[in-house]
């Protein structure tokens, strides 16, 4: 899906910050300066829309996952909406330090909630105190709130998108150390060499937010179909293939008959 300039226009996305809070790096892709604030050149934020859509969409058609990162409030929700729509991984609360670098413990805590849930469902839950059954809800109700929307994620993603890069600083540095690709919203106040795939773009205005998510998850469904396709389109050929048929025996000559 082509990317419109004046539809992210509509949404804002063109609205950098204040000229005198820039980083110098996010130069490229400033158009000019209007009233102490700087704009978007969106002519090349919905390049690097369409660039970042398809190395996504590879990413997907792959099978590996991409880990949605935005933790402030505006984007939050768009997030969550958007990601689980696709069925992709996402945080949106506190960044869990060694979320990456420390994935094994992180999977361990998962594991805790499908444990906690089986203590229920086997009865064994009922065996514990009421303190303890208490104490037990807790953890079950904070590793939901932090990790639930990880739970499918088995292991470390194939990409990370990040909304807010100074915000989430943390996270983009776990993913720089393991070599995992990183796609941005980036604003005129962040450095976009930090990221691999950069999208020049408002990331406080929740409609540009939502303008963007929106073409990026457009963009992984795509190569999502494209793996189920080929899947589908695989599966087929194996079922229609014949079977080999067992060779005819040779004919006997007839003075073998005789």
């Amino acid at each position: 899906m082509a990317v419109e300039v004046k539809e992210l226009l509509e949404a804002g996305v063109h609205f950098g910050h204040l000229t005198r809070k820039w980083d110098p790096n996010m130069a490229p892709y400033v158009y000019m300066e209007r009233n102490g604030i700087h704009i978007i050149n969106l002519y090349k934020t919905a390049a690097k829309i369409d660039e970042a859509g398809e190395a996504l969409a590879k990413i997907a058609n792959s099978g590996r996952k991409i880990l949605f990162v935005a933790t402030k409030k505006q984007a939050k929700d768009i997030v969550a909406e958007k990601a689980g729509s696709i069925n992709m991984p996402y945080i949106t609360e506190r960044w869990p330090g060694g979320m990456l670098t420390n994935f094994v413990t992180i999977r361990k805590a998962v594991k805790k909630m499908a444990t906690i849930d089986r203590m229920k469902k086997d009865g064994t839950f009922l065996t514990l105190s009421k303190k303890e059954r208490l104490q037990v809800d807790r953890l079950r109700a904070k590793l939901e709130k932090n990790l639930g929307s990880i739970t499918d994620m088995t292991r470390l993603p194939g990409a990370l998108f990040v909304v807010d890069i100074k915000r989430e600083h943390i996270a983009i540095k776990e993913a720089q150390k393991l070599n995992i690709p990183i796609f941005a919203m980036v604003d005129t106040n962040s450095d976009p060499r930090q990221v691999d795939y950069v999208i020049p773009a408002n990331d406080d205005a929740s409609k540009s937010i939502d303008k963007i998510l929106s073409h990026v998850t457009s963009a992984i469904s795509e190569g999502l179909a494209e793996r189920k396709a080929d899947k589908d389109a695989a599966a087929s050929a194996k079922e229609e293939t014949p079977k080999a048929k067992a060779a005819p025996a040779p004919k006997a000559s007839a003075e073998e008959e005789e």
